[in-house]
């Protein structure tokens, strides 16, 4: 670690370089006035902790503490190096305490990046399902922008990744929901490394202290291995820096292993054991004293769930979050924790290492409408609390038709979650750059759909659009027929004459038309 930035600037695994040079491996953020800060950019103090854990495990800690001097702002980064493992171990704090400007603005972004230069790395990969080559060297010097952070590379056929996965680059194609990730990173396939292959990975090993619940989503990699600690990338809300405000996250694991012809999936295996939020709990309670504001064990309970699942539904999942407040909007409360986990099919969860405190219980599945929410769920430390919910699903009456399904995302419809069948890696439609997909093109006359006949995949879009355009095959907007959508359906046996009748819209997402 460089002490005149704080910023790691040398990493290596059994002698080989992970980083290369550059900036390293370090905290940033978009959260002051000024916009984005690199804390350990103005007054960076860096100090050296050790010591041994309960189960008698040497450890070694760096810290960097900065101040931005004109509002006063406090971050540290904390790394930890365990003895026998081969990872960082990382909390980042933010500390705002001014009487004199009590609102300073909204923490728009706290992250910590693995930013490599070494040409070690051929891969990166968001999930188990999605992955692909880096793009060359060559691709990137004949790239084209096309929008922010998104990029051309249809100049270059012949690269590996416009052959296997698109002719289109963007940070955002490696995003993922929070909901049942575990790791992401990059890996090296040996060709760089002499048949050595090599992975670097972000592992959730707690999501207690990120905001937004199982539905926020979130850049993951691309090039750089990013911990995306708070956004609000995709409409994500922010929570607001104001005066006392004083949060440390994490702990949150960057791993780094290696082997002899190890496929990605091989370490990718090995990386996600670690994403457990019981794994390790007797280091972090050992470094607890130094590290501000983290929960020890003594100070966390167990939930136990038992719930009525209704009929169809699949995926059913519990959550804990800040009480009153919808998962999604918790960071409206900058000390909210949260928690979740899948209900088994017998409607039974536990949720360990629960931080003591009042949660609101949030239950929702897929193929059912609505979700189950009830306040003033008490955990107390060191005990079980054990919990009955009996959940009624939402019904406006007799159900006439329906189009997709109430899952919270817009995958079962054209462009979504199916595979794009021109490249071999197939990577799901949505991933890809929006103006790949021209909606003038695949619905001129807008929608038109029959209920019973039409083919959901094919004849409902993925998004509905205000106005489409300009892209970067497309040089004008259209708006002629973007909101036409005529939904055709037999109703003489179903209903009687002059009954009412009630539509349900769900949105998996909304932006206000332009």
């Amino acid at each position: 670690m460089l002490k005149s930035s704080g910023n790691i600037v040398s990493l290596s695994l059994d002698g080989r370089s992970l980083l290369g040079t550059g900036k390293g491996l370090y905290l940033d953020c978009y959260c002051t006035p000024a916009g984005f800060y690199t804390p350990g950019s103005s007054n960076p103090k860096v100090k050296s902790l050790s010591g041994t854990d309960s189960t008698g495990t040497p450890w070694g800690g760096l810290v960097l503490q900065d101040t931005y001097p004109t509002t006063g702002q406090l971050f540290e980064q904390y790394w930890f190096l365990r003895d026998g493992e081969a990872g960082l171990h990382s909390f980042s704090r933010v500390a705002y305490y001014n009487e004199t400007t009590p609102f300073l603005r909204d923490l728009g972004e706290l992250r910590t990046l693995f930013r490599p230069t070494s040409n070690l790395w051929t891969h990166i990969s968001t999930n188990r399902q999605h992955w692909a080559p880096l793009p060359s060297a060559e691709a990137v010097s004949k790239e084209v922008v096309v929008q922010d952070a998104t990029w051309y590379l249809g100049n270059t056929p012949n690269d590996s990744y416009v052959q296997q996965e698109a002719d289109y680059f963007t940070k955002y194609t490696f995003a993922d929901t929070w909901r049942d990730h575990k790791a992401h990173g990059l890996y090296a396939d040996g060709s760089t490394s002499n048949g050595t292959t090599y992975g670097a990975w972000l592992v959730m090993n707690t999501r207690d202290t990120y905001f937004g619940g199982p539905v926020h989503s979130d850049l993951t990699v691309d090039g750089i291995t990013y911990n995306y600690i708070v956004s609000n990338h995709h409409g994500d809300t922010a929570p607001n820096i104001t005066h006392g405000f004083d949060r440390t996250f994490g702990p949150f694991f960057y791993y780094f292993n290696s082997g002899e012809n190890e496929s990605l999936n091989a370490l990718r295996d090995d990386a996600e054991k670690y994403a457990d939020p019981e794994w390790n709990a007797e280091f972090y309670d050992s470094i607890a004293s130094s590290v501000p504001n983290y929960v020890a064990t003594s100070h966390r309970g167990t939930f136990s769930l038992s719930v009525n699942v209704p009929t169809g539904a699949k995926r059913p999942i519990a959550i804990l979050s800040v009480d009153g407040l919808d998962p999604q909007d918790n960071a409206q409360d900058t000390t909210a924790y949260q928690y979740w986990g899948d209900v088994s099919d017998a409607g039974i969860l536990t949720i360990p290492r629960v931080k003591e405190g009042v949660y609101r219980l949030t239950i929702y599945a897929d193929g059912i409408f609505g979700q189950y929410e009830e306040d003033g769920i008490v955990i107390i430390a060191g005990k079980i609390t054990n919990h009955e919910a009996k959940w009624t699903p939402e019904s406006a009456g007799k159900e006439l038709w329906r189009i997709g399904s109430p899952d919270k995302t817009a995958g079962e419809f054209r462009h979504g979650f199916a595979g794009d069948p021109s490249h071999p890696l197939h990577p799901q439609e949505y991933r890809i750059y929006w103006g790949q997909w021209d909606f003038p093109t695949d619905f001129p006359n807008g929608i038109n759909y029959t209920v019973g006949e039409s083919d959901v995949a094919q004849d409902w879009n993925y998004v509905h659009w205000s106005v489409f355009g300009p892209s970067y095959t497309r040089t004008g907007a259209v708006s002629t027929n973007m909101n036409n959508w005529t939904i055709n359906f037999e109703h003489i046996d179903l209903i009687d004459t002059r009954s009412t009748g009630t539509l349900t819209i769900q949105l998996a997402g909304a932006k206000s038309s332009r």
